[in-house]
């Protein structure tokens, strides 16, 4: 049974990011796209290029939280009527358990709690390899919209 309150698409994915206004936003900037929909997980990807880099070589730390709070909060954002709450990052945490330095970065969101006001994420980073890099933790804040968008 699917968790997704709405059914969601690839291409809704696309659309949001490109941002409200339809002019950029951090997942153009790092390159980080929703690639698979589960009925209880989201999939995201990013390349390790040089641009994700820290000053040794290998990809931030920084970069991988990005990437993983990007799938976090998409997953929560599609887990809740998004006409009625909205979800943003309230905490998260991660721990680089192995260096990555070129190919494609996969992190897969599952819920670990969906209540009403909060909902926790686990996200684990794979490489190119298959290898585990970073585990995530990240607890989303369910907000009531405060103007209701129309139905």
């Amino acid at each position: 049974m699917s968790i997704w309150y709405h059914p969601i698409t690839l291409e809704l994915c696309q659309k949001l990011d490109a941002g409200l206004h339809g002019k950029g936003s951090l997942m153009k900037t790092l390159g980080i796209e929703i690639s698979e929909i589960g009925d209880d997980y989201l999939v995201a990807t990013m390349p390790a290029t040089a641009g994700h880099h820290n000053p040794i070589g290998m990809v931030h730390g920084g970069a991988n939280v990005a990437l993983a709070e990007t799938v976090a909060s998409y997953a929560a954002n599609f887990a809740v009527d998004f006409e009625q709450f909205y979800c943003v990052g309230q905490e998260i945490n991660a721990n680089h358990l192995k260096a990555s330095r070129n190919g494609t970065l996969t992190a897969t969101a599952k819920p670990l709690h969906l209540g009403k006001r909060t909902s926790v994420w686990e996200v684990k980073i794979t490489n190119a390899k298959g290898e585990l890099c970073c585990i995530s933790r990240m607890t989303a804040a369910v907000i009531e919209r405060a103007n209701k968008l129309p139905v």
